[in-house]
């Protein structure tokens, strides 16, 4: 079935009696902060930051990024948010991630395929690293070029043992060692606990694939969605935490 469109105000009185018990998650590109053409210029929501701090006196909160928990500290997320990174592999308080001696082989020759789809795709792409992944930005790039470079980089990371692909919004990320947010909820969350989660992108579809019944998945934004529900977008998330 599809995503039912809902009310920031109707979402909140949904998700208001499971405040005692659940675990309620968030991503943040495209959800509290408002996508943007450059990764490293996105800002939290006005007021987001102070909404989350008094949601999680009352809730489990657990912010799961695409973004490196390194990436992540510009959002001064408070110590009261559990925040985990690189699709899961990352958690803030932990120690650093470490590729052994084949991934890191893998990500050497991830990096240089990533490096040359860079260069075809033109003005505009840049790649980002991150502890396992080097991730291709196409978001001002000349889209024909994007597409073909994108292609073809997939094509090739595919004969690379070890090697895994994920796509994003107007991103491919190549990694040497693979994580899933929905794997990572299922491991965060206690047993019986139910689970609130916003997403905005791919990435996010393996959380709402994985909920179970009494869960609420929230599709943030356009695009096809395992989710129960729908936002339009980082506004109207704010607002939500607002009524809540």
């Amino acid at each position: 079935m599809p995503a039912v469109d809902i009310t920031p105000e109707r979402l909140a009185a949904e998700v208001a009696p499971l405040l005692g018990s659940a675990l309620v998650g968030f991503d943040v590109d495209g959800v509290l902060a408002p996508i943007v053409e450059k990764a490293h210029d996105a800002a939290l929501s006005p007021g987001v930051l102070d909404e989350l701090e008094r949601l999680a006196m009352r809730a489990r909160v657990v912010i799961v990024s695409g973004r490196s928990v390194g990436d992540l500290d510009r959002f001064d997320f408070p110590p009261t948010l559990e925040v985990v990174g690189s699709h899961g592999l990352e958690r803030r308080g932990m120690p650093p991630l470490a590729l052994d001696d084949d991934e890191q082989y893998t990500f050497e020759q991830l990096e240089l395929l990533a490096t040359r789809a860079v260069d075809a795709a033109g003005d505009g792409a840049w790649l980002e690293y991150k502890p396992a992944s080097v991730v291709i930005h196409v978001r001002e790039a000349d889209r024909t070029l994007a597409e073909r470079a994108i292609a073809a980089v997939e094509n090739l990371a595919s004969m690379i043992d070890g090697a895994h692909v994920k796509h994003g919004h107007m991103v491919c990320e190549l990694l040497a060692r693979t994580g899933s947010k929905g794997e990572t909820i299922t491991e965060l969350r206690e047993p019986g606990q139910p689970v609130v989660f916003l997403g905005d992108d791919v990435t996010d579809e393996s959380v709402f694939e994985a909920m179970v019944d009494g869960d609420l998945g929230i599709r943030v934004g356009d695009g096809d969605t395992a989710a129960g529900y729908r936002l339009a977008g980082p506004d109207a998330v704010v607002e939500f935490l607002h009524r809540l």
